[in-house]
Parts: structure tokens; sequence; C-alpha cells
């Protein structure tokens, strides 16, 4: 039996998984799979705040500032993991040069106690090395509340992590299953709790559910 092409040294282009999907999986492993399985979305204040403000950065001109390239909506893509997406920002050496490499990720709140965030930008600064084969030692999180930047070391730990969730997500998305729900406070932040838990506790796929409700229309 042929191995799942999660355990492969490299990916095609149709196995590739949306970068963002990893701040999914971070926060919840059952909405993680509500949005890449069974591809559903609902919007609040929250991801309505977050799409504006990437809306706002993504839509601003290149230019140079102090010597240094801004480049904005970079498309990314690793194969080594299977990823692709956008960096809001990356900040390129004198003249565009490869030297100091450094992506700025975006977020409305405030900075997390959690690595979700540092991860999402770890796995950009590992397609940037792919893409660039060069090094990249660091990124920042611009947040939103105070409306400052955190300095993001891409040390050995933190790059442990971000492999072993990239791994993770594309162990969940193969399988195709939505895992049961796991009620918690930081389900009174999630747009999808209305869709997560309908009428059964979140213990089947909400896929079913609809097609259950519908079935006799």
């Amino acid at each position: 039996m042929a191995e799942p092409s999660f355990l492969n040294s490299m990916y095609t282009e149709d196995d590739l998984l949306p970068l963002s999907a990893l701040q999914h999986l971070l926060f919840c492993e059952r909405q993680c799979a509500l949005i890449h399985i069974e591809q559903l979305w609902a919007e609040n204040l929250f991801t309505a705040e977050g799409r504006v403000l990437h809306e706002n950065v993504d839509s601003g001109p290149d230019f140079t500032r102090e010597g240094r390239r801004i480049v904005r909506s970079l498309p990314l893509k690793s194969l080594r993991l299977g990823l692709s997406g956008v960096a809001d920002v990356v900040e390129f050496g004198a003249t565009g040069s490869l030297e100091g490499v450094f992506p700025v990720e975006y977020k409305r709140g405030r900075k997390k106690k959690e690595n979700w965030d540092r991860v999402q930008l770890c796995a950009q600064a590992l397609c940037l090395e792919e893409m660039l084969e060069t090094h990249v030692p660091a990124g920042a999180i611009f947040y939103g509340q105070p409306r400052r930047r955190e300095q993001v070391e891409f040390d050995a730990s933190l790059r442990a992590q971000t492999e072993a969730t990239v791994r993770r997500l594309h162990e969940l998305i193969a399988s195709g299953k939505t895992p049961p729900a796991e009620p918690g406070e930081k389900c009174a932040a999630c747009s999808l709790l209305e869709l997560c838990m309908p009428r059964m506790g979140g213990k089947k796929s909400v896929a079913a559910y609809m097609a259950a409700m519908t079935k006799d229309i």
C-alpha cells in the first residue's frame, strides 16, 4: 500500500493546503475541519475586523523605506511542507537583496500567550527559505492592539512545533473526518459556533446534520 502523501518528502501542487489553516488547527481542530474539510464559513465581529485589516495592508503599494524594500501580499509556497498562502508584508534588504528577509504578519487583536500566530509566521519563513534559498532568522507580528510589533525569533523549538503542526494538518485533512466538539471558553469568540454545534452538542459532522435536515425538502 502506498504511503499517505503527508509522509512523503515532497508534495505536489494538488497537495498544497492553505497556510492560514495552521492557525485554525492550533485554535481548534474542529474549527479547522469545518473550514477546510466541510467548507463552512461564517463571519463575526472579530473575523470582519481581521478581514478589513488585511485588506488595508494588502491594498497598499510596495515601497522602499530606510533602504529596505517593503513588498505586500507576496505569494508563498512550499512543496516540502505542502503549503501555500500569502505573506502580508515581507521586508528585503537594500535594493531588494535577500539579506535580512523579514516577514511581517498583521493581526487584529492582542498578543497571545499561545504560539498560534507565531507558528503561522514561522511557516511563512520556512516557505521563504525554500523559495529564495536563504535563511530567515526572524520576523514580526503587528497586533492591532496596542498597534506595535512583536519580534519573533525562528529558533529550533518554534521550527519543530511548526513542522509538527504542518504534519498534523495534512493528517487531519487527509482523514476527511471532523473531530467532535470540545466546548470551552474560546468557543465564544469563534464565528462558527452556531454551525459547530447545531442541536446535537457538536458530536457529528455538520455536513451530515445539514444533509439530514434537507433530505425531505
